[in-house]
């Protein structure tokens, strides 16, 4: 039996995933990071306190059995890029590193995104796609892109971007029209309860320059609405409709471009019901990771060691 260990320590859960590579079988200790209500996010000072209290509750609870580990994968920047940088990430780095020096085992650091599309990937059972170029979004609170990934032995992935929100990303954009709504964040899964709520219908076409989306004007429009005294499920299913819209529009651009290639979608933000349901019915050769992978989690990271550790050899 091999184990590899997955750490993630992003802007707002702590994340530990363990994957089996004889039975294939995963498994996840996380915790989020406490946000007070009616805040917009944390500082990256108190986030990277939070994470440092949070690792050793999180690693004890999936280590509890002791078991062997044979490398250890974690997200030591958002993206790979250059300059691409948080504190945040040093935290699981860090700890990483410990654990390497203790067990004698190799480290393999990689970026936050890989693992969001390698726990996509996982979820959706086409893992095998790492032999083929792939369209990747990755929607979250830090990132909406739109990504050509191809086969890279070196990082597993090489990231070409596509399209992007060129001001607000849609998770801050959610997360904003959340907390205006009196909801917790963070908004995501509060919001989509409430717009499941709205009859209201919206036709919406979005600011979209060459392959790129504009969402700040949402949350203007979004305020209008609230001051007007509009009911906020409406205003819920406004903003996510027009996030979604902007996602089909430029998904379906890069499929223009990039012809029959299979398109997954990663990130926290599509995880919301809506959002998934409309890609789904327009995109038929599109893979979606289930919720408890679409959220931040140290799956993709566990999963990069292994195939680090076995030079993309899958089984």
């Amino acid at each position: 039996m091999s184990n590899f260990l997955g750490i993630d320590t992003s802007n707002y859960t702590t994340s530990v995933a363990l994957f089996d590579s004889d039975t294939k079988k995963v498994k996840q200790s996380k915790l989020m990071l406490s946000v007070k209500q009616g805040e917009k996010g944390l500082r990256q000072s108190n986030v990277v306190f939070e994470h440092i209290k949070q690792l050793p509750l999180v690693l004890g609870n999936l280590l509890k059995d002791n078991p062997k580990l044979d490398g250890i994968g974690v997200s030591v920047r958002p993206r790979n890029v250059n300059n691409s940088y948080m504190p945040c990430f040093l935290c699981g780095e860090k700890f990483a590193d410990s654990i390497s020096i203790v067990n004698n085992i190799p480290v393999y650091k990689t970026s936050h995104q890989v693992g969001h599309m390698l726990a996509a990937l996982y979820s959706s059972d086409k893992l095998e796609y790492i032999n083929q170029n792939v369209i990747m979004f990755h929607v979250s609170g830090g990132t909406t892109e739109c990504l050509l990934c191809e086969p890279d032995k070196e990082n597993v992935y090489r990231f070409t971007l596509i399209g992007s929100s060129l001001d607000l990303k849609a998770g801050q954009l959610i997360d904003r029209v959340g907390v205006m709504l009196g909801l917790k964040f963070p908004c995501g899964a509060e919001l989509e309860k409430l717009a499941e709520q709205s009859k209201a219908e919206f036709n919406i076409k979005p600011t979209i320059k060459g392959m790129d989306c504009c969402l700040s004007g949402v949350e203007n429009i979004c305020k209008k609405m609230f001051n007007g005294g509009e009911d906020p499920e409406d205003i819920a299913k406004y903003c996510l409709t027009y996030v979604c819209k902007a996602i089909e529009m430029i998904t379906a651009l890069a499929l223009e471009k990039y012809k029959d290639v299979p398109v997954v979608f990663a990130g926290g933000v599509m995880s919301n019901k809506l959002i998934k349901a409309n890609l789904i019915k327009r995109f038929s050769n599109s893979y979606f990771a289930s919720p408890e992978f679409s959220c931040d989690n140290a799956v993709g990271t566990a999963i990069y060691a292994f195939l680090m550790n076995n030079r993309g050899n899958l089984w």
